[in-house]
């Protein structure tokens, strides 16, 4: 029986029906597969090895082209996806490898911000099930965007900076403990990049972590502050634990709410 496009933009965006989970769970598998191969070509392995990741790598490829080519023929509002972040980087890179004539270098470069795919799955509660407050959910994305930015500009660096450094900036792991060094502030100078565009990188890796880092931060400072204000109350209807004070009914499903209903520390 074949799918309609309402019912396949669902699957595709579902995390909670078995074929939903399925689907999510192998493209979360295959984003990270794609960027422990990123890491593992920048060593030196021998050449049959190498000859699989890349075969693996296209195999990879082929399977997000058809993903996309399903999420817009599936999406309601073609023109905004097309146009949404994390399709453009999909499309760039998928069209950079069937077109030809581009520097390889090109598409393992993009094929690092694949990565950023794993964060609507960390606003659904997908990759870490046992979040259940927003607290930690808001945790989790800030250690998460910390990660994803130390990893993508440890990508870029490496690929800007391998070329015209090799002694120094030898493997992606080179580049990491920089990227980490850099963005803790700690700077050793025992790794420092010598082109232009590896400089900008490294300025844009640190104008990026202190916009992004303190902003989630934020949110989760705003959302302990709204906590203590509130009592642990479980809903019965949907679980949310902490309402208002004077609340007598669900601010999420409207269900009534009762003073003497268990908070999570007595369920656990």
């Amino acid at each position: 029986m074949l799918l309609t496009r309402k019912q396949t933009e669902f699957y595709l965006k579902d995390l909670e029906t078995p074929a939903g989970k399925v689907i999510n769970l192998t493209l979360t598998v295959l984003v990270l597969l794609s960027s422990g191969m990123f890491v593992a070509e920048t060593y030196n392995i021998p050449e049959h090895i190498l000859i699989d990741l890349n075969v693996i790598d296209i195999v990879i490829l082929i399977f997000f082209a058809g993903e996309y080519a399903v999420r817009l023929w599936s999406a309601e509002n073609q023109f905004n996806y097309i146009f949404s972040f994390y399709a453009t980087i999909d499309l760039i890179a998928i069209l950079a490898f069937f077109i030809g004539g581009v520097d390889l270098r090109f598409i393992r470069l993009l094929r690092c911000f694949r990565i950023l795919r794993l964060i609507r799955l960390i606003d659904r509660q997908f990759l870490f099930g046992t979040i259940t407050t927003e607290d930690g959910e808001i945790f989790a994305r800030i250690l998460f965007t910390l990660f994803a930015i130390i990893f993508i500009y440890s990508g870029l660096i490496y690929q800007v900076e391998h070329p015209v450094n090799p002694d120094v900036f030898c493997t992606f792991l080179d580049a990491f403990y920089f990227s980490v060094v850099t963005m803790t502030t700690v700077g050793f100078g025992d790794l420092t990049p010598i082109s232009e565009l590896g400089r900008l990188l490294t300025v844009l890796m640190i104008l990026t972590g202190i916009s992004l880092i303190p902003w989630q931060v934020g949110d989760l400072i705003k959302r302990l502050v709204k906590t203590a204000n509130q009592l642990e109350i479980v809903c019965s209807g949907c679980g949310l634990a902490f309402h208002d004070v004077d609340a007598k009914f669900c601010k999420r499903c409207g269900t009534h709410l009762f003073k003497g209903e268990l908070t999570i520390s007595e369920l656990n």
